[in-house]
């Protein structure tokens, strides 16, 4: 799929890193100039607009790409709350709009919708678990938005774990279903793994694996929801 168009540029932190963890490629712009040198041959796949720090700007975009021939779609507009009032009459310049600051699962959820609406999909696989995002194509995960900086062995134990939600498993099935032979760490390799992954994911978080006396390890309480 060809990238999104986004403005401004750069555009926030919070959407680069929402967009990157969701698998989508993308390009920021600065105006509706440097849009049309800048657009692959097959076309845009949809514009992100931030409106909220350069409305004129924002507003002068999306009219341009409205005009053209092949019109532009999905086109998301993100806006502060103080803005809804000036979307009254410009309609026709947007498909959606989400109010900016934004949660980045409303976000990707607005845009596999947006999307879905055009007759359009994304193949990126992704894994959900209340605050936590796992995609399964570019190793990356984030808790509340926040890329988590994981081990190739960290994001498969909680991959592993996030597919698995409230089910136990022993130190020996977790050696044998992550790390797929005889580890020679051993079930201590375990602990070391579930102790660092805790921390990662922060006070809030840690009670996410729980510790099942004379056991093993247990994660959360219910089933996943999984990206299309």
């Amino acid at each position: 799929m060809e990238p999104f168009l986004v403005f401004p540029d750069p555009p926030p932190a919070l959407l680069a890193q929402t967009l990157d963890l969701a698998g989508h490629a993308w390009q920021a712009v600065t105006n509706a100039a440097v849009a049309t040198q800048a657009e692959p041959r097959e076309g845009w796949s949809g514009a992100i607009i931030v409106a909220d720090e350069d409305p004129e700007g924002a507003f002068a975009l999306c009219r341009t790409l409205r005009k053209r021939d092949a019109v532009l779609e999905p086109l998301l507009l993100l806006v502060s709350g103080a803005q809804l009032a000036e979307l009254e009459g410009r309609e026709d310049l947007f498909d959606d709009f989400c109010l900016s600051p934004f949660h980045p699962r409303e976000l990707e959820a607005r845009l596999r919708h947006l999307f879905f609406r055009a007759g359009r999909g994304t193949s990126v696989e992704i894994l959900e678990y209340g605050d936590l995002v796992l995609n399964l194509e570019t190793y990356q995960a984030a808790l509340s938005g926040a890329p988590l900086d994981l081990t190739y062995m960290e994001y498969e134990l909680l991959k592993f774990f996030a597919t698995n939600p409230g089910k136990v498993f022993t130190r020996e099935q977790l050696l044998s279903r992550v790390w797929g032979y005889e580890y020679y760490g051993g079930a201590r390799t375990v602990d070391v793994h579930v102790r660092r992954l805790r921390a990662k994911l922060g006070e809030e978080h840690a009670s996410l694996i729980h510790t099942v006396r004379s056991v093993g390890y247990r994660f959360g309480q219910s089933r996943f929801t999984a990206g299309p």
